[in-house]
């Protein structure tokens, strides 16, 4: 897009200059508008005065907002500005701080400043006469008396000035003369501007002109027309013969006149709720409106089209979509563009889900270009404007929309708005479908349940975080049954014949077509069902392809029962390919991947399909990040299939993107709970020893002391603890100096221990135990909840023993062996406490099905207070009362009813009936119990809001922790360090590490006085007390997608202090600014160049896409995967576009010193997924430095209240002894069967991916899980029969991870290894 702004239109456009002016006077005007309908009014209105006025002639200059981020038009801005009499605004929302600066200077030489519903300092340039803003702070005001107690809740500063105006006589007798006539002046005038139409506009500025700008009367003709204007609310057709104020005169005209008219049966057709913006029918800019009610006729439809002059969308739908208490549509749209109560400045989220609660239809709320012309939407390879997704996509999601699907268009020069036809066609059709699930029969229904396979194997079929995936699918399908689906006559009788029907022979390879086919579809069938088959050639070649094919047909793998299919969804195609791998974009879809949707959309003819678990490749398929257009895959594959999608609760960001790209409506799933990782052999017997030490220091304390060494020395703890050598004996030292050795071992295996790992896996619609519920509490329990004013339990146990939880921390990791023993204590009376308290509601079962009250009868228990009291004093800490528990468990008793409760089964049936999904915040259960009960439309938050004030302070603390580390270790600061930003993580956490990057380069970031973080302000080097350390930011694709307004902040940051005249000794940016500047021939401002990500559509570096699937030729095709994918870079200057800047990016990473990433839950950890090591520079860095010299590697990890950072190689090896290593976590992974293995395998093969990227992996990590899983004769056994594909990839690994380097072993065990593979492999092909 030219100069990268997102917009290029140009106001000189809409420029109004009178053809013939002659001797009249001449008034000018200037305004500013946030969105474009007013534009083709006010040129109309002008036009009309030059025409028709004999003394007077206007000139007009008219601004959409966002054109004033264009450096030219905002000079031109400000010279039409000085030359004005009138200057008119309205919704200034954002850049509010420029229209001040253009408009403030001049706003007592012009005539009148008239500014509509804003930000409040552009509320104050208001001036009609002696009517200002600010004379309404006056003590005796009448009108800031009656604005006070009549402001509305709930709604914005637009509903009250409304209110106002209704009610305008009432006020206007209580003023004085002058005050009266200007006050009256200026809510005329708002009047007239909600009246919107030409001859209203006309109306306001010939009103002003006559009574401001001249000193006599020069108008020609009648007095001015008052304002003419529709009822406030109404029901409004575009072939009805009025505005209907009640839905029963409505309904009659549509029943008995207009449905005949069209051709439709009112009582078969359903019927859609449209809410509108009664601006676009004011000003009859209500061309999209038309299109759409027209299309969704014209598809079978009836159109309930309701509008209202307020904000406050909620009232026309309890007014109009109800009759007699029913629902009278079957699905609502909202085309408004914003969140339903509230628009652009504030909104009532829980309001406006009471209202669709009730209404319980499904609520899409597709998107109007504001910001961008439809030639620019359709250009961009972003797609809608980074403002435009915040307010107008993100906010309505709290409300529980879906489907953000672009309908319309601003043009460039009238500002008119352009329907997109196949937009509308899409919308329409999607709308249709969704509202058939409610008049459908459940019998008559076709649900396709889709499931994923990653890396492509037939071992791998129903891939899930954490989600037992075909245990979840038979339990759907008992529930489906019961619901009246038909599911044929031969449903499998347990989950072990489910996996049979759909992979047909576990044992068969993924290429056999023993894979249960479902469909197969002739190429001639496939071309005439795919109208973009032709597009795929150009990666794939001429249908069929190579993959899901017999070389003849498309395959579609599958199996029906009935009514439902359950299908696996393709792969992405080119994950064992390194040229593909190596492309800076992703390729599309191939042949099969697409036949696989239009098998479901065209030939089975679904009427919803079900996405279950997180996650397939559908949302990540190439196009633009958010509004798609007709060519993005992600529209093209789903077309017109409502889309249910089960989504991990605490993965809101790439579920987000699900609903965004592929228009799910996502149904979030818990997340196994998580318990201790516990100790295990050598780590127990060190753990036994420490314990025998305590009683014995005195007497044989040098001899447990050699045994704890030695023992710990045969776990590798020596890697994580500075021990003495082999060889000394103990007896020498003091017996201070014994107890910090063994302080220091039982700091690092409590750590171990109680590290949380999530045990198995998660069952949809099977609700927690009594015992995972504690283990969830206790884990809400210990952290501090300052917001709230609740102390976590540590805090409160600390304090009662005259003690600070934080030096208790401090002083247990310097390895002060009394407090870690105190830590220990502390942690399990916090246990014992929450089981006293679950206890109470625990049934026969084990479950909780009633939730009774924990502090209910306080000392009423035999006088000896509650049982969490006497829990926590048999555990010695007798000095806690009753009150310091009550607020803490009258909170863990609201979070154990959030627990147990349970709708995620309901919710997908809620869904297949056409009902509307309750929406949700997604995250980590643990900081964020309003994420439970699950079964919710999941969502992110406010894109604006973060990094909230509590991220900053966190963040601090890591940084400093980090810096205080690597200058112990180094005896220097870093210059340079390297930051991963990803969006769950910063979603759950609230922006903790983009606040780590500001605070790193001394930048604090600073709300506008809406709230919105959009502003910042460099710390002074005094204030921050050391040098500002540069950064490299590599942001993940679904970051990018979410957060391009936060990319925008650290972009501008970074400039901003390169750009500061400081000593280079203590502005490490500016040193390297410079230094880039100098080599690319660049400014400063570009060289500051530290914010990349992937080319927009694409995700990844593609580096564990290699690994996993093992196609790759060594570390210097990962590394430049990673450099080529990575290297699109952010500016603010020019935001609308990321530039291919390898080149900038390569230059950058070369001068990093420390590369840094953040752990923020227990749940996902390095090795559990693969996108940590995928986005981990620390190789590549090594790769490019001059000096040879490997950076540092460090993480912070934030997972529990004592916040850490480690080294990279310290968290893998953590990470390998409590889950890969642990028998706590195969044990319960076993348990889940044919996933449990491939689970286990995932988190090897993961493992292997830090040796290649990072180099981070002990030998003996690989050498104990060797001693585990494969010299254990009946360990091998059992992963064999479970899953045998798996346990063949688990052989592979070990024999990859030998041969690439990164695992010495005996000649002995590798023969072994490779006399398994074959074993195996004759097992799996049937020989």
């Amino acid at each position: 897009m030219g100069g990268g702004l997102f917009t290029q239109s140009n106001p000189e456009d809409r420029r109004v200059v009178p053809d013939e002016p002659g001797d009249r006077q001449i008034f000018k005007v200037v305004y500013v508008v946030l969105e474009s309908q007013y534009q083709s009014s006010l040129s109309t209105a002008c036009k009309r005065i030059n025409a028709g006025q004999e003394k007077v002639a206007v000139e007009c200059s008219g601004y959409i907002l966002e054109e004033l981020r264009d450096p030219a038009n905002f000079e031109q801005f400000k010279k039409d500005v000085a030359d004005a009499n009138i200057f008119i605004g309205s919704l200034i929302f954002e850049l509010a701080d420029k229209v001040v600066e253009a408009v403030e200077p001049y706003r007592e030489t012009m005539d009148a400043v008239c500014v509509f519903p804003s930000m409040p300092a552009v509320m104050r340039l208001n001036k009609i006469g002696s009517f200002t803003m600010a004379s309404m702070g006056q003590s005796k005001n009448v009108m800031l008396d009656f604005m006070k107690k009549n402001k509305p809740s709930g709604t914005s500063f637009q509903d009250g000035m409304l209110k106002l105006v209704r009610t305008l006589p009432k006020v206007l007798k209580f003023l004085p003369g002058d005050k009266a006539k200007d006050a009256r002046s200026f809510m005329m005038s708002l009047q007239y501007w909600l009246g919107g139409s030409p001859e209203n506009i006309e109306a306001l500025l010939l009103n002003l002109a006559s009574t401001y700008v001249f000193e006599s009367d020069l108008l020609t003709g009648e007095v001015v027309e008052p304002p003419t204007v529709i009822p406030d609310q109404g029901i409004w057709h575009p072939v009805a013969p009025r505005v209907f104020e009640t839905n029963e005169e409505y309904i009659q005209w549509l029943r008995n006149e207009h449905a005949p008219t069209i051709g439709v049966d009112p009582n078969k057709a359903p019927v859609i709720g449209v809410v509108l913006q009664k601006s676009h029918i004011n000003t009859k800019d209500d061309a999209h409106y038309v299109a759409l009610i027209m299309e969704i006729e014209a598809n079978g439809g009836l159109v309930l089209p309701i509008y209202t002059g307020s904000l406050d969308f909620s009232k026309p739908i309890e007014d109009y979509f109800f009759l007699n208490g029913r629902s009278v549509v079957d699905t609502t749209i909202n085309l408004t563009g914003f969140a339903l109560v509230g628009g652009p400045a504030t909104q009532d989220h829980p309001k406006a889900i009471a209202t669709l609660k009730k209404l319980n239809r499904p609520y899409l709320c597709a998107v109007p270009a504001t910001f961008q012309t439809f030639e620019e939407w359709k250009d961009s390879e972003l797609g809608l404007h980074p403002v435009q997704v915040a307010l107008q996509v993100a906010l309505p999601e709290l409300d529980g929309a879906i489907e953000p699907i672009i309908f319309a268009g601003r043009d460039g020069v009238t500002g008119r708005s352009i329907p997109q036809s196949d937009r509308i066609e899409t919308l329409a059709k999607r709308a249709i479908k969704w509202s058939n699930l409610s008049a459908k029969k459940n019998a008559d229904k076709k649900v396709a349940i889709t499931v994923f396979s990653f890396p492509p194997d037939k071992g791998n079929v129903g891939t899930a975080a954490y989600l037992n995936v075909f245990g979840s699918i038979f339990e759907a399908l008992k529930t489906m049954k019961a619901e009246g689906y038909d599911l044929g006559a031969e449903l499998p009788t347990d989950v072990e014949g489910l996996v049979d029907a759909v992979l047909h022979d576990k044992e068969a390879s993924m290429a056999s077509p023993t894979l249960n086919v479902a469909y197969s579809m002739s190429v001639a069938e496939y071309k005439e069902l795919t109208p973009y088959a032709e597009d795929l050639e150009e990666n794939w070649g001429p249908p069929p392809g190579q993959l899901n094919t017999d070389g003849q047909n498309l395959l579609v793998y599958g199996v029906r029962f009935g009514n439902v299919f359950i299908g696996v969804q393709p792969s992405f195609g080119y994950e064992g390919d390194p040229m593909r791998l190596l492309y800076a974009k992703s390729a599309s879809p191939h042949h099969g991947f697409a036949a696989y949707y239009t098998y479901i959309e065209k030939v089975l003819e679904a009427d919803a399909v079900l996405h279950f678990g997180t996650h397939g490749s559908l949302e990540f398929m190439p196009g633009k990040q958010v509004g798609m257009s007709g060519g993005c895959y992600p529209d093209r594959l789903i077309q017109s299939t409502p889309n249910l999608y089960y989504y991990a609760a605490n993965n809101p960001s790439e579920a987000t993107i699900a609903k965004r790209r592929s228009y799910a409506n996502t149904i979030s799933y818990l997340t196994p709970p998580a318990e201790n990782a516990g100790l295990y052999k050598g780590l127990k017997e060190v753990g036994e020893l420490i314990s025998s030490y305590q009683g014995l220091r005195e007497s044989r304390g040098a001899s447990i002391v050699n045994s704890i060494v030695a023992t710990a020395r045969t776990c590798n703890l020596d890697k994580d603890v500075d021990l003495p050598s082999e060889d000394f004996d103990t007896a020498e030292l003091t017996l201070d100096e014994r107890d910090i050795i063994v302080g220091k071992v039982y700091s690092k295996i409590m750590e171990i221990e109680s590290r949380l790992l999530p045990c198995g896996l998660h069952t949809v619609g099977v609700p927690p135990t009594a015992e995972e519920a504690i283990a969830t509490l206790v884990n809400i329990a210990s952290i501090d909840r300052p917001e709230d004013e609740i102390d976590g339990l540590p805090r409160i146990l600390a304090r009662s023993v005259g003690r600070d939880i934080e030096d208790i921390y401090r002083s247990a990791n310097a390895g002060n062996l009394d407090d870690n023993l105190l830590s220990e204590n502390i942690k399990e009376a916090i246990r014992a406490a929450v089981r006293a308290s679950v206890e109470r509601s625990t049934d026969a079962a084990g479950r909780v099905t009633e939730v009774n009250p924990m502090m209910a009868s306080l000392g009423a228990v035999l006088g000896g207070g509650s049982p969490m009291l006497s829990a926590l004093k048999k555990q010695g800490f007798d000095k806690v009362q009753d009150p310091d528990l009550e607020k803490l468990f009258g909170y863990l008793e609201f979070c154990l009813k959030q627990v147990v409760a349970d709708n995620e089964m309901g919710a997908l049936i809620e869904g297949l009936n056409g009902e509307y999904t309750l929406p949700g915040p997604g995250g980590d259960p643990i900081r964020n119990p309003l994420v439970l009960p699950t079964g919710k439309n999941m969502h992110a938050l406010d894109p604006q809001a973060i990094p909230t004030i509590a991220a900053c302070d966190c963040a601090k603390v890591m940084v400093d922790r980090l810096l205080e580390r690597q200058v112990a270790e180094e005896g220097e600061y870093p210059e340079s360090i390297a930051f991963v930003l990803w969006g769950t993580d910063n979603i759950k956490t609230y922006g903790e590490s983009l606040a780590q990057v500001l605070w790193m380069v001394g930048v604090r970031p600073l709300p506008d006085s809406l709230g919105r973080v959009n502003q910042i302000e460099a710390i002074p080097l005094e204030e921050l007390g050391r040098p500002r350390v540069d950064v490299v930011v590599t942001c993940s694709g679904v970051f990018r997608d979410l957060f391009i307004n936060q990319m925008n902040l650290l972009d501008r940051a970074v400039k901003l202090v390169a750009e500061l005249d400081e000593p280079l000794d203590q502005n490490f940016v500016r040193k390297h600014a410079l230094e880039q500047a100098e080599e690319f021939g660049v400014s400063v401002r570009d060289a500051a160049t530290r914010v990349f990500s992937n080319a927009a559509g694409s995700y990844s570096a593609n580096v564990g896409l290699a690994i996993e699937n093992g196609g790759w030729e060594g570390e210097q095709q990962l590394q430049e995967q990673f450099t080529s994918r990575k290297g699109f870079a952010f500016n603010a200057d020019r935001p609308g576009i990321l530039d291919d800047k390898a080149d900038m990016f390569k230059s950058s990473l070369k001068k990093v010193d420390v590369t840094f990433q953040n752990l923020d839950s227990s749940e996902i950890s390095l090795t559990d997924v693969s996108h940590y090591f995928d986005s981990d520079p620390t190789k590549v860095v090594g790769s490019l430095r001059t000096d040879g010299k490997k950076p540092s590697s460090f993480v912070a990890d934030t997972t529990t209240a004592n916040g850490q950072v480690r080294t990279l190689s310290e968290t893998v090896r953590l990470d390998a002894r409590t889950k890969l290593l642990n028998p706590k976590f195969y044990e319960g992974m076993l348990k889940s069967g044919y996933e449990g293995t491939r689970e286990i395998t995932k988190r090897l093969r993961n493992t292997m991916g830090w040796s290649a990227t990072a180099g981070a992996v002990d030998n003996f990590v690989y050498e104990d899980a060797n001693d585990v899983f494969i010299a254990d004769e009946e360990m091998q056994k059992r992963l064999l029969e479970t899953n045998p594909n798996a346990f063949r990839d688990m052989v592979t690994t070990f024999l990859e991870a030998n041969g690439r380097g990164y695992w010495e072993t005996s000649e002995e065990n590798l023969d072994r290894l490779r006399q398994l593979y074959a074993e195996v492999d004759d097992k799996i092909e049937g020989l």
